[in-house]
C-alpha cells in the first residue's frame, strides 16, 4: 500500500489534514504521487500546486515536502500545505 498524509499548516498548527491510501500496484511511483496530491487537493478544495525545483528535491531526498504560496496560483489563507510519504510498497 502506499500513503501519503497532507497537512495544511497555518501558525505552526495543523488546520486539517488527511491521510491517502494507493492500492494500485501497478501504477508506478510518480504516478502514485501525482495521484495522491490531486485526491488531496480536491479534499481540501484547493488548486494543485505547481512543483518547482525545491520541491522535487525535497520529496526525491525526504519523500516530503512542502508547498508554500509560491506554489499556487491563487493566493492561500495558510502558511503551507505539508506533502509526506508515510508508506511505500516496493
Amino acid at each position: 500500500m502506499f500513503r501519503i498524509w497532507g497537512k495544511i499548516i497555518k501558525n505552526n498548527k495543523t488546520i486539517q489534514d488527511t491521510v491517502i491510501c494507493i492500492d494500485d500496484y501497478e501504477m508506478s511511483r510518480t504516478k502514485k504521487v501525482y495521484k495522491a496530491l490531486d485526491d488531496i487537493c480536491n479534499e481540501f478544495n484547493l488548486a494543485n500546486p505547481v512543483w518547482l525545483k525545491k520541491n522535487q528535491e525535497d520529496f526525491i531526498v525526504h519523500a516530503r515536502t512542502r508547498f508554500t504560496n509560491d506554489n499556487f496560483i491563487e493566493a492561500i489563507d495558510f502558511d503551507y500545505l505539508d506533502f509526506q510519504v508515510i508508506e511505500e510498497d516496493y
